[in-house]
């Protein structure tokens, strides 16, 4: 089976043991939300999902050592009810096991205790908790004071004006008592353990070990003994219901990097820990251990500081490999460690015995082969994972809104902008055709890549027309910076995918009317057109392409029109090329949308604050002149401000070269202006109905 694995990967397919379960290999899959085994936010409570279970089935067929399901509430996020209470959804859950058993992988199931002001309230929830009688009202559906309950009355981190109200110990005791009877049940089902969620992340049982989020004064509170006593008392309570030999695994971050509420530390920052240092962390780690823990499943950071738990692509690979290896000279338990990890890297790691395992989320999502093909030596064929969170977790946030993400969203994360499939095998599959047709592409961009591809696979004559002399239409520009390194890797692989699958391809060649091609189905991906900016002196502003593309220079100082994603992507990239950048723009907050999650752009807007960006807010440029640009803020009162050059990243208008009919499709930013999530779902949309 490993005749073809390179050997830098190798100590990742050695065996181990967490307690007396052994584990074929190191690779750990680790829990995302969205994909709990019990259902997540469906209204009508717990429940044996069977989605979740057909989609870890996959990933235990694809060589994957160790499952580990997303979070599951001890209490149901709707309806209230306990998990143990659904006896059913476990004897469903035996018969799950026996197929996962099947394919040598082994499973924990993950609990919370809850998410504590780290619920990611939306903000229609936060107006009804605001208003007694409509809380009230909406209570017996979902309960806002409840899930929303920390160790003391605390700053939710969405909604800046919300206070969340303490725990009782009545609660905490009910929750320990639910933890055992479910891990019973669990293991009952055969379930080979349990991962307590989490004293991790900024949860609640994390809020309960951190000073400046627990301010108790009763046993919870108060002394270092008192504020884990609750993990403590969570796995006493489980070895004391399933025996000592059962497992118990812990998530866990080994330090906060937190400098203040909703205020996290970047990589390399100087400053002043006011969560879990790593001196507590040395202490505590062995605490847990002693007290009945089996494994540490490791990171760092809370949701103040999202990015180091959920790390976009500003973050460095393998960012929690230097803390997570430090934590491990400190126990005698295994210890994994998640966060951008790279195989070859994590491999060298376990080959130290640096860390026992490599923790992996969101790549399972991207491509759900990807251990079978690094086994068989095709690593070129894997899809990365470009950490752009668009549909895996896109909680958003920013001034004024709490999370701002639609209900949809809400209660369907997990997916993934990349490969509509997953976790909705039932409304996104490919089907062979039962009509050949000869389907012509115009727009070689990643729409238009997708939309080959697909057509391809399900039997029909590709032809792809790109009027330049390559593929990958503005994602080139987008993948330009240096810490695009997964976007250039994206363009890579898409490709290889589509001369795969034998697609025609028609470089420089113009397509501006349909009657130059002849075809049964027209794909129109022909993208966007930069807005313009009707201002004195406009003839000197650089389009964002022209930057990223390299044909345009900028000088020391550049001004970035629009603090959007892509203004700040901008933004960010000039100061890491030693330049002076300012960021205008007309909402009163950068990365204003719903589809960018919150460790995305708290990362960009934390980055920004530290190394003093200025940045102008509720603003908009009047005048540019050789070497300065005047500003005007809401009030009318006007800046001049000195720069060298100007870029316009204010948005995109679509740009269609024909109008929909009944075999003409429009799919991407040709369409609507949208993200990597809208233009791929939107393909499949179309195509699989082709």
């Amino acid at each position: 089976m490993f005749s073809k694995l390179d050997n830098k990967y190798s100590a990742l397919f050695t065996p181990w043991k967490i307690g007396n379960v052994e584990i074929k290999n190191r690779i750990v899959m680790c829990p995302m939300g969205g994909t709990s085994l019990f259902g997540w936010m469906e209204h009508t409570g717990n429940h044996f999902d069977k989605e979740a279970a057909k989609f870890f089935v996959e990933k235990a067929k694809n060589n994957v050592g160790l499952i580990i399901p997303g979070i599951a509430p001890i209490k149901s996020t709707f309806m209230g009810q306990w998990l143990y209470e659904n006896e059913k959804m476990f004897e469903e859950l035996k018969d799950f096991m026996t197929e996962i058993h099947k394919y040598g992988a082994k499973l924990f199931i993950q609990i919370t205790a809850g998410m504590g002001r780290s619920w990611a309230i939306p903000t229609p929830l936060v107006l009804i908790h605001k208003t007694p009688l409509l809380r009230d009202i909406i209570k017996p559906i979902i309960n806002i004071p409840y899930q929303s309950a920390s160790p003391s009355k605390l700053p939710s981190r969405w909604a800046a004006k919300m206070k969340t109200r303490a725990i009782t110990i009545k609660e905490i005791e009910e929750i320990i008592d639910a933890f055992a009877k479910t891990a019973k049940l669990c293991q009952d089902a055969g379930v080979d353990g349990i991962e307590v969620h989490a004293v991790h992340e900024g949860y609640l049982l994390d809020q309960f070990t951190t000073k400046y989020t627990n301010q108790r004064t009763d046993e919870y509170g108060g002394s270092f003994e008192n504020r884990y006593r609750f993990a403590v008392e969570i796995v006493k309570a489980i070895k004391g219901i399933c025996g000592q030999d059962y497992p118990v695994s812990l998530r866990y971050s080994v330090t906060s990097k937190v400098k203040d509420f909703c205020k996290g530390a970047l990589p390399g920052e100087q400053y002043t820990e006011i969560g879990r240092d790593m001196d507590e962390s040395k202490v505590a780690a062995k605490y847990l251990q002693d007290a009945g823990y089996d494994m540490l499943n490791a990171d760092n950071g809370t949701y103040d500081s999202w990015y180091w738990a959920h790390p976009p692509m500003y973050m460095p690979q393998n960012c929690n490999l230097e803390d997570v290896s430090n934590i491990k000279k400190y126990v005698e338990i295994p210890v994994v460690c998640a966060g951008r990890m790279e195989p070859d890297v994590a491999s060298k790691a376990i080959e130290e015995g640096k860390i026992d395992a490599m923790g992996v989320a969101r790549q399972f999502l991207a491509d759900e082969e990807w251990i079978t093909k690094l086994i068989e030596n095709r690593v070129d064929d894997i899809r990365p994972c470009i950490c752009c969170h668009n549909a895996c977790f896109n909680m958003s946030h920013y001034k004024g809104v709490a999370n701002a993400q639609s209900i949809y969203d809400a209660s369907h994360i997990s997916r993934c902008a990349l490969d509509p499939r997953v976790m909705q095998s039932e409304k996104y599959k490919i089907t062979p055709c039962k009509k050949v047709k000869n389907i012509a592409i115009i727009g070689g961009g990643i729409g238009g890549m997708e939309a080959a591809i697909l057509c391809a696979k399900k039997g029909h004559n590709v032809t792809l027309y790109e009027k330049t002399n390559q593929l990958g239409g503005v994602f080139i520009a987008a993948a330009a910076p240096s810490f695009k390194e997964k976007d250039k890797m994206l363009i890579a692989w898409y490709n290889k995918e589509i001369r795969k699958h034998h697609v025609q391809i028609e470089l420089n060649t113009n397509i501006t009317d349909l009657n130059q091609i002849k075809a049964d189905e027209y794909i129109i991906a022909t993208g966007a057109t930069p807005k313009k900016i009707n201002i004195q002196g406009s003839e000197k502003i650089i389009e964002a392409t022209d930057y990223l593309l390299n044909k345009k220079n900028v000088g020391e100082r550049v001004l970035v029109i629009g603090g959007g994603l892509t203004g700040c992507e901008i933004a960010y990239d000039l100061y890491l090329k030693g330049k002076k950048p300012i960021i205008v723009e007309k909402q009163n907050d950068l990365i204003v949308s719903k589809s960018v999650c919150l460790a995305n752009s708290s990362y960009l807007r934390d980055f920004f604050e530290l190394h003093q960006v200025p940045v102008y807010l509720e603003s908009s440029v009047s005048i540019i002149t050789n070497n300065k640009v005047v500003i005007t803020n809401k009030n009318g009162k006007e800046l001049m401000l000195d720069v060298d050059s100007v870029i316009s990243s204010i948005g995109y208008n679509p740009s269609p070269i024909a109008k929909k009919k009944k075999n003409v499709h429009i799919v991407g930013d040709a369409k609507e202006i949208g993200n990597l999530r809208t233009v791929i779902w939107g393909v499949w949309d179309i195509c699989k109905n082709i």
